[in-house]
């Protein structure tokens, strides 16, 4: 694991790079990581179980701390305008000193929307990963305008969401991707709650998700695979 930082639109990013094992090989894809809500402890550091997973199956995955959160300089925005800021400077960062042509988005819980906004922002984002979008009443009063973005996308996308999600509930998760363009994936988590599914016992269950549609994306041009809808599968519990 690397330690760097990234300067960017007035704030110090604090990123960690995990890279592969010698012995294992690489993958064509970087994966971009955005951490949990800011204001309520998110930080880079919850991620690091998940990015070592990845790591080990031959991904280098970028986590960060956004503006504010954890070794960041800053201070967090209540609704992550601000924030979409720093994955796009993230990412960018990626794609000059990681060598990085096709990157995928991953957010986690109040990070998917900031991630989501980014996602046509930056050319190398070929793909994007929801674990636990809150697309849920309450929580679109601060993050409701980032999902435009996201639904409006031609590019593949993946929502992963526990069945007992105290955010979103199915029904609402269903609705919200009907309007959606493009390809959109989704994997039902049966009785995982919305932090339930953030904790280390999930993390190499969300890894499976990532890799399996990582896969997809690398096994088919962008244009034929933003064409494709395909339809929800549920997974198991974790390990």
């Amino acid at each position: 694991m690397e330690f760097v930082t990234v300067e960017a639109n007035e704030v110090v990013l604090s990123l960690r790079i995990f890279r592969p094992p010698f012995d294992v090989k690489k993958q064509d894809l970087t994966l971009v990581m955005v951490h949990q809500y800011s204001v309520l402890g998110g930080c880079q550091a919850l991620l690091k179980g998940m990015a070592t997973e990845l790591a080990s199956r031959g991904f280098t995955a970028v986590t960060f701390d956004m503006r504010g959160a954890g070794r960041s300089t800053g201070r967090p925005s209540l609704t992550g305008y601000a924030e979409v800021l720093d994955v796009v400077a993230v990412s960018k960062w990626a794609t000059e000193n990681l060598d990085a042509h096709s990157i995928i988005l991953i957010g986690n819980s109040a990070g998917a929307p900031i991630a989501g906004s980014a996602i046509d922002e930056v050319k190398e984002v070929v793909g994007y990963v929801a674990l636990g979008y809150p697309f849920g009443m309450l929580a679109s009063v601060l993050f409701g305008r980032h999902n435009k973005p996201i639904l409006a996308s031609e590019k593949p996308k993946l929502f992963v969401m526990g069945t007992n999600d105290g955010f979103t509930s199915v029904k609402q998760l269903e609705a919200k991707l009907k309007t959606a363009v493009g390809r959109n994936e989704t994997r039902l988590v049966p009785g995982a709650g919305h932090f339930e599914m953030e904790g280390p016992a999930f993390d190499r269950q969300m890894a499976d998700y990532v890799v399996e549609f990582a896969a997809t994306l690398q096994a088919q041009p962008l244009a034929e695979a933003s064409s494709t809808d395909l339809s929800a599968v549920a997974g198991e519990g974790p390990s």
